[in-house]
């Protein structure tokens, strides 16, 4: 299982791949490198942005459906029990509070606290909690946790990442052919069209440069994070959404669950796995909204 921005970046990665492989077998690139001077770059740029826009757009648009199947979510649409009348109600209620659009209501099974909201659109999103969530945390703290997943929707975090994954996927697939031509015309004296080092110089430096992108993206998503904590606060009280985050810090997250916890922010492990997680750590988001009360 994975977090809402995992979820998007998997999605992005996988849709990047597939068209990235299309326009080397339609011979796109091929053409590109025959070509001279300026028409090759500004060619390589526009198809670069082509690329990287409808990449990241196709996986935005994507995003909810991915999650519903992914995680086995059941959209409330017919409240069975007093317990998911609350949560419609109190989604209601928040979705008022914030100016935007009621969401699809979820919950999906699932042992650990956990929660995500999606959608390319913020009147037209979906919010999901786990059914873990709902057994381990007293209502105030669940109210505090649908406030940070109606923040991010307010705050257009998934438009917003979609647009900053568009450029990077620009940066990526521009500068990796750049790099595979360098490699082709130095290394391997390629003087005309594309050889073996152009597939796999541009090959290698796609999954480089797609590493730095990730880099990129998670340390805007974890900006986000604090940014949805004031929002989650503003809608259920600030004491609401601290005593959530302390509950998720006092948990014990059980080994390969990394990913489900994620959602809500729960990581750890080595200096890469911190630069590569779309959440910051507990602590200072606990610390950094005491210090807003």
């Amino acid at each position: 299982m994975f977090s809402r921005i995992g979820l998007f970046l998997l999605a992005n990665f996988g849709v990047l791949a597939v068209l990235s492989m299309s326009m080397r077998l339609l011979g796109v690139d091929a053409y590109l490198a025959e070509q001279g001077g300026a028409f090759q770059l500004n060619g390589l740029l526009v198809m670069a942005a082509i690329m990287g826009f409808a990449g990241s757009f196709i996986s935005l648009a994507m995003s909810k459906m991915m999650a519903k199947r992914s995680m086995g979510v059941q959209v409330i649409e017919t409240p069975r029990n007093e317990t998911e009348q609350w949560l419609l109600n109190t989604v209601k209620r928040q979705a008022k509070e914030a100016g935007v659009g009621m969401p699809e209501v979820g919950i999906f099974q699932a042992n650990v606290m956990n929660a995500f909201a999606t959608g390319m659109n913020k009147n037209n999103a979906l919010v999901a909690v786990s059914t873990g969530l709902m057994q381990q945390m007293t209502r105030d703290e669940v109210e505090a946790v649908l406030g940070h997943e109606m923040a991010h929707v307010a705050n257009g975090d998934m438009v917003t990442m979609g647009l900053l994954q568009g450029v990077l996927n620009t940066f990526v697939i521009f500068f990796s052919r750049i790099i595979g031509m360098l490699v082709d015309r130095v290394v391997f004296k390629v003087e005309r069209g594309i050889g073996p080092g152009y597939w796999i110089g541009s090959i290698v430096a796609e999954v480089v440069l797609g590493v730095v992108a990730a880099i990129i993206a998670a340390w805007f998503s974890r900006r986000r994070e604090y940014r949805a904590d004031e929002g989650g606060a503003r809608l259920a009280g600030s004491g609401k959404m601290i005593a959530a985050l302390q509950r998720l810090a006092g948990a014990h997250e059980p080994q390969g669950m990394k990913g489900e916890m994620a959602a809500f922010g729960i990581s750890a492990g080595s200096s890469l796995t911190e630069l590569l997680s779309t959440h910051p750590p507990l602590e200072k988001r606990i610390a950094a909204l005491k210090a807003r009360v």
